[in-house]
């Protein structure tokens, strides 16, 4: 759980713009801890990120509101009405149309180009939109903390596609969320995760996680923010454990 100095910083915006955004409402207020603070989870980040994304675009903030949840032809028509609203403004003002010519779909808004081609070709291989939607959140997470980490991040994940056993992991997730609980597919899943990252610890894949990603407190919110995207990770976990490896955003061999 992140402090609200943590959560603005994630997000690339000051406390004051958080504490104004609580204000009119575009961002839930938590509730305070015991010890008098108020905390924030992953939604959190990424509802901040896509508010500031749509502000820096140029949407008003009394349009942003309706943008956040709406669905693919509401958010379509919202882009294309600012747009010709831009038309009409000073040469200022065209920054702001193109980037809100950008915002074309749910995967584009506050992703860099090469993770949408990766979500892309995720769904090219069978990837359920069960299994996008929360991978889609997640590197929205990834890109606000390490942006130099993606280009390299996303060659690799593209590359990982060329394993048949990899995209056959993401269809039996797919599986798992259509058909939850499924204990079966559960077990089978977690045992070719083993055989995976058995074949990436033999590589040396796993060596460099910590130094990658140096932030503890940023893998803990990873973490939870899958726990929270579907029963099914905390079951993976176990399983997983049970097969000598611990954790989920950073995997390491587990020391009975």
């Amino acid at each position: 759980m992140l402090t609200i100095g943590r959560l603005a910083a994630y997000a690339g915006v000051t406390t004051r713009t958080v504490r104004h955004y609580h204000k009119i409402g575009l961002l839930p207020e938590p509730e305070r801890d015991a010890s008098g603070y108020r905390t924030y989870g992953a939604d959190a980040v990424v509802r901040l990120i896509r508010i500031r994304t749509l502000a820096d675009a140029g949407v008003p903030l009394a349009r942003v509101r309706v943008l956040l949840d709406a669905d693919p032809q509401t958010f379509a028509a919202a882009t294309a009405e600012i747009d010709r609203q831009l038309r009409a403004q000073i040469r200022a003002l065209r920054e702001h149309r193109r980037r809100i010519a950008q915002l074309g779909s749910g995967d584009s808004l506050a992703l860099p180009a090469e993770v949408v081609d990766y979500l892309d070709r995720l769904r090219a291989v069978g990837a359920s939109e069960a299994v996008i939607a929360p991978e889609r959140d997640a590197w929205i997470l990834m890109a606000a903390r390490y942006p130099e980490l993606l280009p390299a991040m996303m060659a690799e994940k593209v590359a990982q596609l060329e394993n048949p056993k990899v995209v056959r992991l993401y269809r039996l997730v797919g599986r798992i969320a259509e058909s939850w609980p499924n204990e079966e597919l559960l077990r089978e899943t977690a045992d070719l995760m083993s055989e995976l990252l058995q074949h990436a610890a033999e590589t040396g894949e796993l060596d460099e996680q910590d130094e990658l990603m140096p932030d503890a407190a940023f893998v803990g919110l990873m973490d939870s923010f899958a726990d929270a995207s579907h029963p099914a990770v905390a079951r993976l976990r176990e399983l997983i454990t049970e097969r000598g490896w611990t954790g989920w955003t950073q995997i390491h061999r587990h020391e009975a």
